[in-house]
Formats: structure tokens, sequence, C-alpha cells
């Protein structure tokens, strides 16, 4: 999944030192890091040096050239800003107003991670959905809806549960294929 793209339209001039595009951000996205670094024991001058930070770091990466941003870009550096100003307040052993306990990680690995995740349930969704009948059913009712490998030959007609354990792995092998043939394609 790509971000909007009039977004990546701005993050390509960003990368050009365009300093209306640095500009639009800034005035899009300030109050929002402001609002935040306030009520989690910050002034207006730290708001201003970690947003700062965070532009730079969204500007790296937009001239790097090999990043895609996979999120609104208010998405982003909410997630740089929130990371940098727990990093911060760790250094000084301040306190937050109920966010200290929270694991910082490293955004840009957490976003690649979700959005690699997103895709691979995308794919498995298509696969699913090709798949066709009864396989699709029989799944479903298997690992959704929960039921047992009797229920389900009593709903499909098998003659016991072995029967339907046999065509439920048949059916999963099935699926493996769609999954994969799709999912080497997308790489």
């Amino acid at each position: 999944m790509k971000g909007d793209p009039n977004e990546q339209v701005l993050l390509k001039a960003l990368a050009n030192n365009d300093s209306k595009a640095a500009e639009t951000i800034y005035k899009d996205n300030f109050n929002m890091i402001l609002n935040f670094i306030l009520n989690n024991n910050g002034s207006y001058d730290e708001a201003r040096d970690i947003f700062q930070e965070a532009m730079i770091t969204l500007y790296q990466k937009a001239k790097s050239g090999s990043f895609v941003l996979t999120s609104q870009i208010k998405t982003y550096l909410y997630s740089v800003c929130r990371r940098l100003w727990l990093k911060r307040l760790q250094q000084l052993g301040k306190t937050t107003n109920g966010i200290e306990n929270y694991e910082t990680v490293v955004v840009e690995d957490d976003v690649e991670i979700h959005e690699r995740q997103n895709a691979e349930l995308g794919i498995m969704d298509r696969a699913l959905n090709s798949l066709g009948e009864p396989c699709k059913s029989l799944l479903e009712a298997f690992y959704i809806e929960k039921k047992s490998m009797d229920q389900i030959a009593l709903m499909f007609g098998y003659t016991n549960a072995d029967n339907a354990k046999n065509q439920k792995y048949k059916c999963l092998i099935r699926l493996k294929k769609l999954f994969f043939s799709q999912y080497n394609i997308g790489e």
C-alpha cells in the first residue's frame, strides 16, 4: 500500500528542498505535536525541537530515494515525534501523563512490519476467495467459526470427522498453493 498521491508529491518536493513543501508539512502537523508534548510534561520550545528532529528524519528519508511513505505524513511524524519525546523524557528522568509504560519501538521498522502484514493478509484474503467452495466454507468453519471436525462433518455431509479432516487438509494445501503463487507475484 502506498500513501496518498498528494502526500507523495509533497514528500518528493520536500526531498527537492522545496520550502513551500516544508511549510505545508509544518503548518499541517506542528500543532498536533505541540499538543502531544505539552500534555506530556513538555514546553513549546521542546515541541519545536522534537518536531524539527522529526522533519529532518522525514527529509533524510525522502532524500534517500528508496523511502516509500506507506502512511499519512502526519502519522509518520507523530510516530517519530512520540518516539523521540519518550526517549528524551527517559533521558531526563521525567514522567508522562500515562504514556511512560509504553515500549518505544523504531517507527520505520514497526510501519514496515505492519504494512507487510497487511499486504500478506490481503493476499491471503484473495487466495481464500479464489479457493472456491466447499473449501472456503470448510476452512472458515474450522478456523474462524471454531467448529469441531464432528460439526463440520455434519455441516458438509462427510461420513465422519476423519473424512472432514482429510478434506480440510486438502483444502489447506490448495490454499497454500494459491497464497504462495500470488505472494511470489507481488514480490
